[in-house]
């Protein structure tokens, strides 16, 4: 406790103050319940079937089984299914980012007739659940013939997923003061060049924090996926992982190697960006 006294005790204070210590302990145990679960996965990974069955669950591997991994790539085909979903990713995120900002900085700063209706039209595009959607979304699609096909699935991506971040960016934005886009303006500076030169800069905590968000959201989608992909050389990730653990769901060393697998990405991606994606959540909380 005297490491708590230590970190949370008020400037010029002797005792530490209760209230943060408890929050403290808190946080502590909110996170372990929800590293556990993942401890779990990444410890069973690495046994065999009968470590699996004789030792406790969160007991370390004594020999670890790193073939598991080999062989779970290989038997659930992830070269495939990686690789699309590598391709779905890159191209749908980067420009569903990319359009929202643009989108949202003309709504923001563009002087037009009904931009606040269209604003109120993307707000209303992120109240609907695409749940309900997917058997409009699949008519829709298969009329274009697109099903089975990356195009197929990349554009209902962004056309559930741009809204959300219009929405976002449209508030950031606006929060940006008009002088700098007025000076720029004076100059003869166009607007593409504002948005290019002033708000794209500007705004990188907010884009990068969307990024990280929509990175993760697409990675890990299976819904919608399920319906438009119904070709297995064009399955994502976590439609692989589902056919994975229908065939070999009693391997639990292979299972939960690719779960490893399929998850491992995402983390990546969101440890990189951490730095901005915490800079992108607290952006605008304190003003100047």
């Amino acid at each position: 406790m005297s490491l708590f006294s230590q970190a949370f005790r008020p400037v010029g204070s002797t005792r530490a103050d209760p209230v943060l210590v408890a929050l403290w302990v808190a946080l502590i145990l909110v996170a372990v319940i929800w590293i556990a679960p993942f401890v779990f996965i990444v410890f069973t990974s690495l046994k065999t079937n009968t470590a699996v069955m004789g030792e406790t669950a969160f007991a370390l591997p004594t020999d670890p089984a790193f073939s598991n991994y080999a062989k779970a790539w290989a038997r659930g085909n992830f070269s495939v299914t990686a690789f699309n979903g590598v391709l779905i990713t890159f191209v749908k995120v980067p420009l569903g980012v990319f359009l929202s900002a643009m989108a949202a900085y003309a709504l923001a700063r563009v002087p037009m007739r009904g931009r606040r209706v269209l604003f109120l039209l993307c707000v209303f595009g992120t109240m609907i659940p695409f749940q309900v959607m997917l058997a409009p979304i699949f008519k829709q699609v298969n009329a274009f013939g697109l099903i089975n096909s990356y195009p197929g699935i990349v554009l209902p991506y962004l056309a559930f997923g741009v809204p959300y971040q219009v929405f976002i960016l449209y508030g950031f934005f606006s929060a940006v003061p008009k002088e700098l886009s007025e000076a720029a303006r004076i100059d003869g500076a166009s607007h593409f060049t504002i948005f290019r030169r002033i708000f794209l800069p500007v705004s990188l905590p907010a884009l990068s924090a969307l990024f990280v968000l929509d990175f993760v959201a697409t990675w890990n989608e299976f819904a919608m996926a399920l319906v438009i992909l119904q070709d297995p050389q064009k399955w994502t990730l976590p439609l692989g992982l589902m056919a994975f653990q229908s065939q070999f769901q009693r391997d639990y060393g292979q299972l939960n190697a690719a779960i490893v697998m399929t998850v491992l990405p995402a983390a990546i991606v969101y440890l990189m960006f951490q730095r901005y994606f915490v800079a992108g959540l607290t952006t605008g909380a304190v003003k100047e």
